[in-house]
C-alpha cells in the first residue's frame, strides 16, 4: 500500500541545514495499523506528511496504492490524495462556523458529492445523531474529535494518517476514540498510520516504527 525509499527531507533555519529524514525506508501493507514513534524532533509528523503527499522530500520516492505521488503535478497529486486518504490532527481542525455534519460532510463536498447517508450513519456510529446541527464551541473535545474521525472516512478513503489524534484528551477518552478509529477502521478494510510519543497506545498497533534520527530503527 506505502513505499518509502531513501527519503531525505531537510529545513532551513538561517544558514543552517537540518536533516530531518536522513534516507528513510519503510513499507506498510494493505489493511496494517502502523504507529509512528519516537522522540520530540525524531521526524515522525514529518515523515506522516511525506507519505501522506504533504511534504515533498529533497529526494527519494514514495508509491501508494501503486502511484509515485511525488511523479504527479500538484493538481493531480491533490486529487489523488482526496480520492485515496482521509486525515485526523490532534486539533480536530473543524471549521469553527460550520455545524458538525457541516464539518463531517466537507471531504465529500469537496469530492463533487452531497452529504450522504454514510455520513449519517458514521455520525449514528459515533453517538453523535443528536449533535448534527451543533457548532464545534457547543461540542466536547471528545465530540469534536469524532467528527474529525468521520469526516476522515466520509469519503471511504483507503488510508488514514492520524497525527497524535488522541494528544488533546484525557486517557479515557482518548482510549474511547483509538478504539472507535480502530472498530470503523477494520470494518472497512482501511490503511491506519497513526504518529504518537505514547509506547502504551502504539502498542495497540500491528507494528510499531520507532523513528529515531530521521530513520527507521530496526
Amino acid at each position: 500500500m506505502i513505499q518509502a525509499t531513501d527519503l531525505h527531507c531537510s529545513y532551513f533555519i538561517g544558514k543552517n541545514t537540518v536533516e530531518v529524514l536522513h534516507g528513510l525506508n519503510l513499507h506498510i501493507a494493505p489493511r496494517e495499523k502502523v504507529f509512528l514513534c519516537g522522540p520530540s524532533g525524531a521526524g515522525k509528523t514529518t515523515l506522516m506528511y511525506t507519505l501522506a503527499g504533504l511534504e515533498q522530500p529533497q529526494s527519494g520516492r514514495v508509491v501508494v496504492d501503486g502511484q509515485d505521488i511525488y511523479g504527479l503535478s500538484l493538481r493531480k497529486r491533490a486529487l489523488f490524495r482526496n480520492q485515496t486518504m482521509g486525515f485526523v490532527f490532534q486539533n480536530y481542525m473543524l471549521m469553527p462556523e460550520l455545524t458538525a455534519l457541516e464539518n463531517a460532510s466537507l471531504a465529500t463536498a469537496i469530492a463533487g458529492q452531497e452529504a450522504t447517508e454514510r455520513v449519517l450513519t458514521l455520525m449514528d456510529r459515533v453517538g453523535l445523531s443528536a449533535r448534527l446541527h451543533h457548532l464545534p464551541s457547543e461540542l466536547s473535545g471528545g465530540e469534536q474529535q469524532r467528527v474529525a474521525i468521520v469526516r476522515a472516512l466520509a469519503h471511504d478513503p483507503a488510508i488514514i494518517f492520524a497525527d497524535e489524534p488522541t494528544g488533546n484528551l484525557d486517557s479515557r477518552n482518548g482510549g474511547q476514540i483509538l478504539q472507535l478509529l480502530f472498530s470503523l477502521a477494520e470494518e472497512s478494510g482501511k490503511t491506519l498510520v497513526i504518529v504518537t510519543h505514547d509506547s502504551q497506545i502504539a502498542a495497540m498497533g500491528d507494528r510499531v516504527l520507532m523513528i529515531r534520527d530521521g530513520v527507521v530503527e530496526g
